[in-house]
């Protein structure tokens, strides 16, 4: 299903349904699709929001997760949104925590997938590899339980990134600065309800990455979902909305009796 890409300023993003907001922050080779069975399932009952972050449209100076959560701050702002329920996978979910830590006010929920924040296996020393179709596919792959998950659609765009040289500048500054950007010491001082959905057979962020997370988030909840990757709600959607609705759910403002 393909939405409607709204634009406010210099904000690209989609925004369907109506209910409390709920904001979906994409990772390094993430895109708006990667969300397309969670916004389909959830606007139903929220305001699911899915800002284009500009990973590769920031200048190199503020190419990092800080300048991405700057971003996701005024993009906010903006927006005017309040009572948020944070969810970022990868990269975005290490640019929720940022935002959380410096900007609690208006979140109302946090939610990771596969986040980074703590430790993450990079794609490797050698990567982005220019030019080798094969080699961007086999590291694709590793992002899923299922490698068929990486189709030719999927490998084409990391390859089209991975084939200009300033845009791989800007992927390595990226991942650099997520390696630097640790956030074990400040975890603790997070205090809204926190949700953790990760795939067991995560490699890129595995499982005791997770355990870790939950130990450090005080109101912090864990869920394990087997047979899965690095992106849970790409490659068992079922499941992960499924999880996801059931903490909303729980952790629902009760309606005021009349």
């Amino acid at each position: 299903m393909s939405f409607e890409i709204k634009q406010d300023g210099k904000f690209k993003f989609i925004e369907e349904g109506n209910g409390e907001p709920l904001m979906l922050l994409h990772g390094l080779f993430g895109a708006l699709s990667n969300f397309s069975d969670l916004v389909s399932h959830f606007r139903h009952t929220h305001k699911v929001i899915v800002p284009m972050l500009p990973l590769l449209d920031l200048d190199l100076l503020h190419t990092s997760v800080g300048g991405l959560q700057k971003f996701v701050q005024k993009f906010i702002e903006k927006r005017n949104y309040s009572n948020i329920h944070l969810m970022g996978n990868s990269l975005g979910g290490h640019v929720a925590l940022v935002h959380i830590l410096k900007n609690p006010n208006r979140i109302r929920s946090l939610i990771l997938a596969g986040s980074s924040g703590l430790f993450e296996n990079g794609m490797g020393d050698t990567y982005p590899k220019r030019g080798d179709r094969e080699y961007i596919r086999k590291k694709t792959e590793l992002t899923f339980y299922n490698p068929a998950m990486a189709t030719d659609e999927l490998v084409d765009e990391v390859f089209e990134i991975t084939n200009n040289r300033l845009k791989v500048i800007k992927i390595i500054a990226l991942a650099k600065s997520a390696i630097r950007n640790n956030l074990g010491e400040e975890l603790n001082q997070i205090k809204q309800p926190t949700c953790l959905i990760w795939g067991n057979n995560d490699t890129i962020t595995p499982p005791f990455v997770a355990h870790e997370f939950n130990k450090l988030i005080p109101n912090s909840e864990l869920y394990f979902i087997d047979k899965c990757g690095h992106a849970p709600m790409m490659e068992v959607p079922e499941e992960f909305n499924k999880l996801l609705e059931h903490f909303l759910n729980k952790i629902k403002q009760p309606t005021a009796s009349v």
